[in-house]
């Protein structure tokens, strides 16, 4: 018997979380070279910390298309204006950037590109995992998509010019509780948030986002059990990299599930679709989540395992956590037989090759809408049908 009473807590940070910051800028450089050149090799990291920004990593791009270190540095800066840093220790117009990117090892390029007697190898050696439960109807799990969209909305309603007082660094963290296994009521719900005004204090800042807050949950969550800490410490004037460093790829439980799932350890941000601790990542997503819309199963995850310049994935496993309507070794079977999970097939179905990555990079790679530009591509639904008639 599992356990079916409990507290289960996930968090999320905004855009501006000087970490966030920084896989938005990583993924801006991604999209900038897919959007010259869809089969490009991108792998870049970012560094934020009191008004400078670094970004560092390796291309493979043709030399017409491969844009200046200038246009990179230009991109980063316009991405920091966009998440709405103008505050004296980090300021779009004033932060120093400096671009150290240079050419892709042919090393690695040689056991990843195709060859005519091989096809397109994994990117890198790793595993991947995907989930999905019944819990939201975004087949995500609770606490962490409630987490994204209190932050989601009181971004939204900044850039509105309606909610002036907040800045853009951000935190969320959610505290759902669970009877017999379904998630039933908020029981605590902690918010963050940077503020323009000194003088305001928590109780302030509660007024400013509780709309909001109560906006994101499911009618009836919060009820008057429910705890509530607003800023805690009291203060949040100073923030995003002038009040902490940041790093591409420090928030990856918050990219994904929440900790309610596994993770295989890779980030995205920053990555082009040929690595798969990225676009597998999204590939376990989709499938899992066409397991769980095809009513096969309440909760799935999927584990997917690749070595480096190899096709086709050393393993499929799945677990339904013993809410599956057929075996795991069934389903497993179905997902080979109906979608190829090689770098290239998942690439191809999943058309990763465009630039749509700077979008993910905060408020969740999972449980959004998908787009009509190919944006999200991974949270379609056309795969259940397929997948149920092949158990």
């Amino acid at each position: 018997m599992g356990h079916e009473n409990y507290l289960f807590t996930s968090e999320s940070v905004s855009e501006g979380h000087p970490d966030k910051l920084c896989d938005q800028i990583s993924d801006t450089i991604v999209d900038l070279i897919l959007a010259r050149q869809p089969e490009a090799r991108v792998a870049v990291e970012t560094a934020d910390t009191t008004n400078r920004v670094v970004m560092l990593g390796e291309i493979k791009v043709s030399e017409e298309n491969a844009p200046s270190p200038e246009e990179m540095c230009e991109a980063a800066r316009n991405t920091i204006r966009e998440v709405g840093y103008m505050q004296r220790g980090f300021h779009f117009k004033t932060a120093e950037i400096d671009c150290y990117v240079h050419e892709q090892s042919p090393d690695i390029a040689q056991g990843v590109d195709a060859a005519e007697n091989k096809d397109e190898g994994a990117g890198d050696q790793g595993i991947m995992f995907g989930y999905a439960c019944n819990e939201t109807p975004e087949l995500m799990p609770a606490p962490i998509q409630y987490s994204h969209r209190i932050l989601a909305l009181m971004a939204e309603a900044r850039h509105a010019d309606r909610e002036p007082l907040l800045g853009p660094d951000s935190k969320s963290q959610v505290t759902v509780e669970y009877r017999s296994g379904k998630p039933v009521r908020a029981h605590t719900i902690v918010v963050s948030t940077q503020h323009t005004d000194p003088n305001m204090e928590s109780a302030d800042v509660r007024k400013v986002i509780e709309p909001y807050v109560l906006q994101a949950m499911p009618e009836g969550f919060i009820d008057a059990d429910t705890i509530w800490h607003v800023n805690p410490t009291g203060r949040f004037v100073i923030g995003g990299p002038d009040g902490d460093s940041g790093l591409t790829g420090r928030k990856i439980i918050v990219d994904t599930y929440g900790g309610a799932a596994p993770h295989g350890g890779g980030a995205f941000s920053g990555k082009d679709p040929s690595k798969v601790d990225r676009s597998a990542a999204y590939a376990a997503r989709y499938v899992a989540k066409n397991v769980v819309a095809a009513g096969l199963a309440e909760r799935c995850c999927l584990q997917l395992a690749y070595a480096i310049g190899v096709a086709e994935p050393l393993s499929v496993y799945v677990d339904t956590y013993g809410t599956g309507q057929v075996s795991e070794a069934r389903i497993e079977r179905a997902i080979r037989d109906t979608i190829s999970l090689t770098p290239r097939g998942i690439r191809t179905h999943l058309g990763l090759n465009r630039p749509i990555y700077r979008r993910t990079a905060a408020y969740g790679h999972f449980g959004r809408e998908p787009q009509a530009d190919g944006g999200f591509s991974w949270e379609e639904l056309d795969l259940a049908k397929a997948l149920k008639a092949a158990v």
